[in-house]
């Protein structure tokens, strides 16, 4: 019988259940939590006028802590591919990928797997189509596993005919400037930009 009785009593709430008429909780005899503290700028600064301190706005905003961060960033070492530092191609994360210029408006992404893969397994083909005329943008961007697979296709099919147009094929990532037989070894002279006006 004591069972069936402490089934039946009703749950009372306590105080700090209660709520008022609009919803809010009842906070009366709860204790309050102490106010944060709100840093004044006159006795935080060294200075003693009481003038208020300058607000900045904008990206071009650089206080101390922004330089001492990014000096402590410039100085941190990340991780790299592992590039000597020299001219030359630059291997991406998963191959050695070449770009193909010259592209025919219709090729298909078939008429590039027939003509560059005989040079080795192609990992991926990318070909950019134009969104208002559904037409191939000219170039597509071929990805092979092996460096002798793609400098074998750069080889072989640079300045070769695919659809009745003459293609360019080079590495599409690239670790400074390529040095080639034919290019002059003085450098042009040119004029230097217009300065900015601000």
């Amino acid at each position: 019988m004591a069972n069936a009785d402490a089934e039946a009593v009703d749950f009372e709430p306590e105080e700090d259940d209660l709520m008022d008429e609009d919803g809010a909780v009842d906070v009366d005899n709860s204790p309050r939590a102490p106010l944060p503290k709100l840093k004044s700028a006159i006795t935080g600064g060294a200075s003693s006028s009481l003038s208020a301190p300058r607000k900045t706005k904008g990206r071009g905003f650089r206080d101390e802590a922004d330089a001492d961060r990014q000096s402590r960033l410039a100085s941190r070492d990340f991780d790299s591919l592992g590039s000597d530092g020299g001219p030359g191609p630059q291997r991406s994360i998963e191959g050695w990928i070449i770009l193909v210029s010259g592209v025919h408006e219709e090729a298909q992404e078939d008429d590039l797997q027939n003509a560059f893969g005989d040079f080795g397994e192609i990992k991926n083909l990318h070909l950019n189509l134009d969104r208002r005329t559904g037409f191939v943008k000219g170039y597509a961007l071929i990805e092979f596993e092996k460096f002798e697979e793609a400098q074998n296709a750069i080889a072989a099919m640079h300045g070769a005919e695919l659809l009745t147009q003459i293609i360019n094929v080079d590495w599409a990532f690239c670790n400074g400037p390529i040095r080639r037989k034919n290019m002059r070894s003085g450098r042009a002279h040119r004029s230097r930009s217009p300065r900015r006006r601000y």
